[in-house]
């Protein structure tokens, strides 16, 4: 080969050096730098020129004479690679893979270098390093899965957590641990992971001792490899469950008391715009005394008390007074006049009723119970109360338990009873329509309210008190009673007791003038009356006709003659009033 060509080769191979990415650095024995490529004078910094000055030991700070002289002294024949740290023109060190061989020119040993910068490869690898010691350390616990669901790697936490070893993970599969899950669940969630590449959602694992253990797992889809996986972040959610059941549970029982409260300041309202018969109790009778001692004894206790009397005596007021002077005054006291409702209405009005109970439960209601609850229920007219109620009733007094309609849920209330009636109850027990056992329980402590027409020395104190109670309401003012007045009031028997008077007196202000009481012509109390027991109650002679007429058809009550044909009435009517009655066949003799 000519000369000519030789060189035209050299010149190639410089060529093909200088476009190496690689530095290319050529030693002497000395380690004196006698050649390097362009690539070299990029990254470090040096001209070719600057470079020919230098040494090894001025790029190489780990490199040593003595280090050069063993490593030159080995002189192996085969290339030899290992990592070192070189710095630039800059100072700066930097990491290096160095690959180096030995070579003979014209007889002389020379090194040459093939050195590469790894400071990239090196930060990757530390920050590998750094993601794999973070996911080791992490505070959740990270799951690999395949798409079969087998665990393919584990961080310390889910060991820490669950007690399984790492070699007992790789051998489970995630339904051992989310025992909740089927294979067609973890098919499905597979199928969406990969078309929405992550899904969240919450679920119940179970550690090696059998603990379970509620858990948020955000599911994440990987493909490496040519492999799909799922790495799966799962989060301990159960002092966070705890902490919500609790925070729900204090919710529920705020809103159960908001609505109580506006259930009880509805009626608290409703009540201030009900006609209070009574101001306060207005008395100078001796009689009457012993009623109101009677009330000082039992107030301050729990006891039952049964209010018995005629209408317009005061029982509801004396039912008031019980619960001002008792421990529970700063309670309400809730009212049901049972007589004043349909019977079908009676048990949701005591009770409650949840929302689709029955047709037309719209919405939850809390019963009179609920309301009372701490106070007093005073169920006035409790002789109305339908049979097939009481026993309810009686539980709930007895139990202090209860039940709304439609629910399942059992409460406990404490509730103080009071109840009034101006019925017979013994004789209504007698006739099958009153409880003996619920009468009874009413009847710890009773109370008989006496009529006006037994405490008349009341009269002029009650004609006083109603005139100014009620000339304010009606903007007359009374300032004259005349005596005459008071005499004819006094001689009166009022059968509708003080109810009556005040209505009378409302009557005489309207006719009054010039501020003295007038009651009108048509006021006669000398009028004869006849005595309360020539009459019989309403009720007493519809029951002696029904009677009457079933005897006339031998107690046939549907179809052609029967009682309801000759009563007029429609044959389910009759059975029904032939119940409530108590009306049997032995009354035939009564």
């Amino acid at each position: 080969m000519s000369t000519k060509s030789i060189l035209n080769l050299a010149e190639i191979s410089l060529s093909a050096l200088n476009e190496l990415p690689e530095a290319v650095f050529w030693f002497d024995e000395k380690g004196r730098f006698i050649e390097v490529n362009e690539t070299a004078c990029k990254k470090w910094g040096y001209t070719r020129a600057e470079f020919l000055k230098l040494n090894i030991f001025d790029v190489n700070p780990n490199m040593s004479p003595d280090i050069w002289a063993a490593h030159w002294e080995a002189k192996q024949k085969d290339s030899s690679t290992f990592e070192s740290s070189h710095k630039g023109k800059d100072g700066i060190e930097f990491p290096v893979d160095i690959t180096n061989n030995f070579v003979e020119f014209e007889g002389k040993i020379y090194s040459c270098s093939i050195v590469r910068n790894i400071s990239k490869r090196k930060e990757a690898n530390r920050l590998a390093r750094l993601s794999e010691f973070t996911v080791q350390k992490a505070g959740d616990a990270i799951f690999w899965l395949c798409p079969k669901g087998f665990i393919k790697n584990v961080n310390e936490e889910s060991i820490k957590r669950y007690g399984y070893s790492e070699e007992e993970f790789f051998e489970m599969n995630i339904l051992n641990i989310s025992k909740n899950m089927t294979p067609e669940f973890f098919l499905d969630f597979w199928k969406q992971l990969k078309k929405d590449k992550k899904v969240v959602f919450e679920g119940a694992h179970f550690s090696k001792e059998g603990k379970k253990i509620d858990v948020e797992i955000s599911a994440n889809f990987i493909h490496f490899e040519n492999m799909e996986y799922t790495c799966s972040i799962v989060r301990d959610i159960t002092d966070r469950k705890r902490k919500e059941a609790a925070l729900r549970g204090a919710l529920l029982e705020i809103r159960e008391l908001k609505e109580k409260l506006e259930a009880e300041n509805n009626y608290l309202q409703e009540e201030i715009e009900v006609n209070n018969n009574f101001g306060e109790i207005v008395s100078n009778s001796k009689d009457f005394k012993k009623v109101l001692k009677q009330i000082e004894q039992v107030a301050d206790t729990s006891s039952t008390v049964l209010i018995s009397g005629e209408s317009g005596t005061g029982k509801e007021l004396i039912a008031r007074a019980l619960h001002q002077l008792s421990r529970r005054s700063n309670r309400p006291m809730i009212k049901v006049n049972c007589a004043a409702l349909p019977a079908n209405l009676i048990e949701s009005e005591l009770f409650g009723h949840e929302k689709g109970a029955f047709t037309g439960a719209l919405n939850k209601k809390i019963g009179k119970f609920e309301l009372a609850d701490g106070g007093t229920l005073f169920l006035d007219e409790i002789g109305e109360m339908p049979i097939e109620l009481q026993p309810k009733l009686l539980r709930a007094i007895q139990e202090g338990e209860i039940e709304r309609v439609g629910g399942i849920e059992t409460k406990m209330v404490d509730v103080r009873i009071i109840t009034a009636t101006n019925r017979d109850l013994p004789k209504e027990i007698e006739a099958g329509t009153f409880r003996e056992d619920l009468y009874y329980r009413l009847n710890v402590f009773p109370i008989h309210s006496i009529p006006l027409r037994e405490r008349r020395e009341d009269i002029p104190l009650l004609t006083t008190f109603f005139c100014e109670k009620l000339g304010s309401k009606l903007g007359r003012k009374i300032s004259d009673i005349p005596q005459k007045v008071i005499d004819k009031l006094v001689s009166y028997d009022f059968p509708g007791n003080v109810r009556e008077l005040e209505n009378l007196i409302e009557r005489g202000i309207i006719m009054s003038k010039g501020g003295k009481l007038s009651l009108g012509d048509w006021f006669n109390p000398k009028k004869k009356r006849l005595k309360r027991e020539a009459f019989d109650s309403l009720e007493e002679a519809q029951r002696k006709h029904i009677v009457e007429v079933l005897q006339h058809t031998s107690w046939k009550v549907s179809g052609a003659n029967g009682a309801a044909e000759l009563l007029g009435l429609r044959p389910t009517t009759l059975y029904s009033k032939i119940d409530k009655l108590g009306i049997r066949r032995s009354n035939e003799t009564a």
